[in-house]
């Protein structure tokens, strides 16, 4: 993590730090393994070791750091297996909460989506990874917030916090961000007509893709 920090800090330093920290690691400026130094860190962001100790707990507790007795902290790292076992628990819960979003289409839905995906597209066809990685979480999340089941939400947003690091690295490649905007186009299109089952259908294929990139990544384990 190089250079300087010019952003303008949120209300508390612990929120900043926590923020830089997502920010490098959705990016995959950190990966999966590497040492989160804390004097460089500290030094880097100017903020005492108090608010970083408190981001790096809370970003223990969302799973996407771990921290090894008399080593410190690293950044979280998952097996295929682990990817493979969430990914599947979320298509378990999400298309339970799409299902129950498309019966209810509360006011808005469809205009949110297509606010997030124009962020999406921009994003996507700038290259820029960070962008592209939190507008494509705000489609989402519009999608399943529409359910009216927060605590649903609450375990999907876990599991999708636990996969952050991993995102960069899908959406770091042109042919995955381009497929990303065209099934979202067409979950757009089955949730525009109501259309449980299409809807349904592409998200699974969305996250199917993901896994498939990721197989590629990873490589055989």
């Amino acid at each position: 993590m190089s250079g300087t920090v010019e952003r303008r800090r949120p209300r508390t330093a612990q929120q900043f730090v926590l923020e830089e920290l997502r920010r490098s690691i959705t990016t995959g400026e950190l990966r999966p393994g590497d040492p989160i130094r804390q004097d460089t860190l500290a030094a880097r962001l100017d903020v005492s070791r108090v608010p970083l100790r408190e981001a790096l707990k809370t970003l223990e507790a969302d799973g996407l750091v771990v921290h090894h007795v008399h080593r410190g902290y690293y950044v979280a790292e998952l097996s295929l297996a682990d990817l493979e076992e969430i990914y599947r628990i979320r298509r378990l819960l999400e298309t339970e909460a799409v299902r129950a979003a498309l019966r209810r289409m509360p006011d808005g839905l469809i205009d949110a989506l297509e606010r997030s995906q124009a962020d999406v597209e921009r994003a996507a066809g700038a290259g820029d990874v960070t962008a592209m990685a939190e507008a494509n979480r705000r489609f989402h999340f519009a999608l399943v917030e529409a359910s009216g089941m927060p605590r649903l939400v609450r375990l999907i947003a876990t599991l999708w916090d636990a996969t952050d690091a991993y995102r960069a690295l899908y959406y770091a490649q042109d042919p995955h961000r381009e497929a990303a905007v065209h099934e979202h186009r067409a979950v757009i299109s089955a949730v525009t007509e109501a259309d449980e089952a299409a809807a349904v259908r592409w998200l699974d294929e969305h996250r199917d893709h993901a896994v498939a990139a990721l197989r590629e990544v990873l490589g055989p384990e």
